[in-house]
C-alpha cells in the first residue's frame, strides 16, 4: 500500500482522554508537520485538564507487538516515547530500539502528570536511565525531571543545570535536551547538550501562564523533523520554534 511507503514517526505513550497531552497531542503535532504517526499504547488514561484520575498500564508484551506491527507495516523514520509507566514496560520498549538502532528515538521522560500524579513507578527510574536512555537519540526533560533523574535537588542557576546534565551523560545518553520552560526570567532558554561539544542554547520569549502538553509536543516535532532527515540541531530549533508558535496562536484565540 501507498500509505505504508510514507514516512511515519512511531509514538509510543499513554493516551489521555482530554486530547491536552499523550498520544492525542503526539499526533497533532506530527500531523501539523506533515509527518504519519503510527502508536503503540503503553497505558490508558482518565484525565481532565486539571487532574489524572485513573491510570490503568497495558501489558509490557502488549506494547512490544504494538511496536512490532508498526514497524512491520510502516516505513518508520523516527520514534518517540512518552509515558512509560512501569519498568516491565522499559524493558520491552528499549529491546525493540535494540533490534532498530538505525531508527532515531526522542524520549520525552515522563515521571508524573501536570497536576503532579506519578505516571512512572519510582522504582522504574534506575532501568529507564540504564537501559533506554542511552539507546535514544535525545532525551528532553525539563528541570524538575532533570533534576530527579540526576538524584539531586532542583538545580537553581544555570552551572546546576549543566552539572545535572553532565552527569546524565556521562551515564551513557547521547544528547540531552534540558528544557527551560519551568525556569524564571523574560526568556525560556532549552540547552543542547552533547558529549564533547559545547552546549548550545535556544531561546525565544517566555509566555505566560502554563499549558499542558507542551513537552509532548516539543519532543513529537523534534521526532517529526528527525523523520526528515533533518540534523539534531536543526530539528531542535525548528521543534521548539513550533510549538512556541503554537502557544502563541493559542493564546491568541483566548484573548
Amino acid at each position: 500500500m501507498a500509505l505504508s511507503r510514507e514516512t511515519h514517526v512511531l509514538v509510543v505513550g499513554g493516551s489521555d482522554s482530554s486530547g491536552g497531552a499523550g498520544i492525542a497531542r503526539d499526533i497533532a503535532t506530527i500531523a501539523a508537520l506533515g509527518v504519519r504517526a503510527c502508536i503503540a499504547v503503553t497505558a490508558v488514561t482518565v484525565q481532565t485538564h486539571e487532574a489524572v484520575k485513573e491510570v490503568h498500564d497495558l501489558p509490557a508484551g502488549l506494547v512490544a507487538n504494538q511496536m512490532h506491527a508498526a514497524l512491520q507495516t510502516n516505513t518508520v523514520a523516527a520514534i518517540k516515547i512518552g509515558m512509560l509507566a512501569t519498568e516491565q514496560i522499559i524493558a520491552a520498549v528499549a529491546a525493540v530500539l535494540r533490534e532498530n538502532r538505525h531508527i532515531p528515538a526522542v524520549l520525552d521522560p515522563v515521571l508524573a502528570s501536570s497536576s503532579g500524579r506519578p505516571l512512572l513507578e519510582a522504582s522504574a527510574i534506575g532501568t529507564l536511565i540504564r537501559d533506554l536512555m542511552p539507546l535514544c537519540r535525545l532525551v528532553t526533560p525539563n528541570l524538575i525531571e532533570l533534576a530527579i533523574l540526576a538524584g539531586s535537588e532542583l538545580a537553581v542557576d544555570e552551572d546546576g543545570i549543566l552539572r545535572q546534565g553532565q552527569g546524565l551523560l556521562g551515564a551513557g545518553l547521547r544528547a540531552l535536551l534540558i528544557k527551560g520552560g519551568h525556569a524564571a526570567g523574560c526568556r525560556s532558554t532549552d540547552i543542547l547538550l552533547r558529549s564533547g561539544q559545547e552546549p548550545i542554547r535556544f531561546e525565544a520569549p517566555r509566555l505566560a501562564g502554563s499549558m499542558r502538553g507542551t513537552g509532548c509536543a516539543l519532543a513529537s516535532a523534534i521526532a517529526a523533523h528527525l523523520a526528515n532527515t533533518r540534523s539534531l540541531e536543526d530539528g531542535v530549533r525548528k521543534g521548539k520554534l513550533f510549538v512556541f508558535e503554537e502557544l502563541q496562536q493559542i493564546r491568541g484565540t483566548m484573548k
